[in-house]
């Protein structure tokens, strides 16, 4: 019996958007997709009494802070990520507050036939910062914004 193809096409990093509670919001780029294990190392002394480093995995799965970066919405008081930095901000420091403000959410890559093809779920994301472009009276180009979502994990399901 023959194998069954495995499509090797590499997938290609234009092809994206930010999935939040259900809305679809489009970016122009997005960085820190890394997942890290904690490292430990230990030092053991072998048979032959040589001491050695011995590295084996921690007991936390450590989880980048995501970068989004954006074309900056026309009115960002309907913009829903600017209403739920506007909601964090507003809402204070109490634990309620806080985890009400959390939202799971995806970053979601495609083919060049627009067919799902990875697909990074976060967990209990929060934007802690959001930088806009510098403006100038001699440029051209549109106001970007670049949105920085604190998240507790990471996972590439697909």
């Amino acid at each position: 019996m023959p194998n069954a193809l495995i499509n090797t096409d590499p997938i290609v990093a234009q092809n994206f958007y930010l999935e939040i509670s259900g809305e679809n919001i489009i970016l122009s780029g997005v960085s820190g997709l890394d997942v890290e294990h904690d490292v430990v190392t230990t030092q053991q002394v072998g048979k032959d009494g040589k001491a050695q480093a011995v590295k084996t995995r921690g007991n936390a799965l450590k989880a980048a802070d995501i970068s989004i970066t954006r074309m900056a919405p026309m009115d960002a008081m309907a913009d829903p990520i600017w209403k739920w930095f506007t909601q964090i901000r507003d809402t204070g420091h109490s634990g309620m507050a806080r985890a009400a403000s959390r939202k799971d959410g995806s970053v979601v890559l495609y083919d060049g036939a627009f067919k799902e093809v990875g697909r990074f779920n976060f967990f209990n994301g929060w934007p802690s910062k959001i930088s806009t472009d510098a403006v100038s009276t001699d440029s051209n180009e549109a106001l970007k914004e670049t949105i920085t979502l604190v998240i507790e994990r990471l996972e590439r399901v697909k």
